[in-house]
């Protein structure tokens, strides 16, 4: 089935930045389309963005749009999430998932992935 690293997460200050990264391996397909999400305790896990076919179909949810940025490596195996100008709102635990290819543009809802990270923390302080 595969296997999901994440890393890069952390605290950081309001106004601040982080790089989050997911490395996917042994996954079925080679176009594997590479999602974030983000889950606060005591809400419904909501989707950050997602990227697909090398990066020429991404997207991003609302509110991070303009904030966040996703790239590849060269070697097309790692997935980075780059936060910019985060907030308090922005603390949560952020997921990494992998789904199927498919045609049209890649979704933000989770039921689309079927390989998940473990998650990595991401704090925002005042």
């Amino acid at each position: 089935q595969g296997h999901l690293s994440e890393s890069g997460g952390g605290e950081v200050q309001s106004g601040g930045s982080l790089r989050l990264s997911c490395t996917v391996s042994g996954y079925t397909d080679s176009r594997a389309i590479v999602a974030w999400f983000r889950q606060v305790p005591g809400k419904n896990r909501e989707g950050v963005g997602c990227f697909k076919d090398e990066g020429k179909n991404t997207r991003y949810a609302n509110d991070m749009m303009g904030r966040f940025t996703l790239s590849q490596d060269n070697d097309k195996n790692t997935v980075h999430l780059q936060m910019d100008f985060l907030n308090e709102e922005d603390t949560a635990i952020y997921y990494c998932a992998a789904g199927g290819w498919y045609w049209g543009l890649c979704s933000l809802d989770e039921n689309q992935y079927d390989l998940w990270g473990q998650g990595t923390q991401v704090t925002v302080s005042s």
